[in-house]
């Protein structure tokens, strides 16, 4: 078994920082932890999509004034988001609501 630590890419932070971090983490929920030996493991509470799924709620409440249409226009106008990337999107939309 690694350490979270060992597995990070340089530059690593210092492990100070990381257990803050991890701390932080299983105050908030995302993480559960028990004592095996002398080494604490880690569990996540929620799957990626959840933390997915309540980050980006959380980026387009704080930020595009709960509208995704904001968040979009923002990609538009900043040119992180192409036209034929938009239309790629308006098939996924029109495509699901076809199902």
């Amino acid at each position: 078994m690694k350490l979270f630590l060992e597995q990070m890419a340089e530059p690593r932070p210092p492990y100070t920082t990381l257990a803050s971090t991890i701390k932080n983490l299983e105050k908030k929920g995302y993480l559960t932890s028990r004592l095996v030996g002398n080494a604490y493991l880690y569990n996540p509470t929620v799957s990626e999509e959840e933390y997915k799924k309540k980050f980006m709620n959380g980026v387009v409440q704080h930020y595009f004034a709960n509208s995704f249409k904001n968040l979009v226009n923002f990609f538009v106008e900043e040119q992180k988001l192409s036209a034929e990337e938009l239309k790629e999107i308006i098939d996924l939309i029109e495509g699901k609501d076809k199902k």
